[in-house]
């Protein structure tokens, strides 16, 4: 587990332009990803998840916030996403929490 107010972020880059783009063309992709998602925050891994939604000329990104670099991980290893090609890259960053 990570020292209290530390958490790491999993940035994940979309072969996609678009939420709508990723509908469209990898439906069962996104479906899998949400169920997945929903499940590892029930078991409290996922702390946040969700894409970035403005457009900024670039591919659509997402990220997950988790509690420790060791769920990030395991999180992409298993992410449908990932593992189907439809990320072009991602890393995970830690991240400082001021606020609490």
């Amino acid at each position: 587990m990570a020292a209290p107010g530390r958490y790491y972020v999993l940035f994940c880059v979309t072969a996609f332009n678009s939420i709508d783009q990723v509908k469209a063309q990898a439906p069962d992709d996104l479906a899998a990803h949400i169920a997945r998602s929903k499940e590892q925050y029930s078991n409290g891994k996922v702390l946040m998840a969700g894409a970035f939604l403005d457009p900024r000329d670039e591919p659509l990104t997402t990220m997950g916030l988790f509690s420790s670099r060791q769920d990030a991980e395991e999180y992409a290893a298993g992410d449908p996403f990932i593992l189907n090609g439809r990320i072009t890259s991602w890393y995970i960053r830690e991240w400082a929490n001021i606020v609490g």
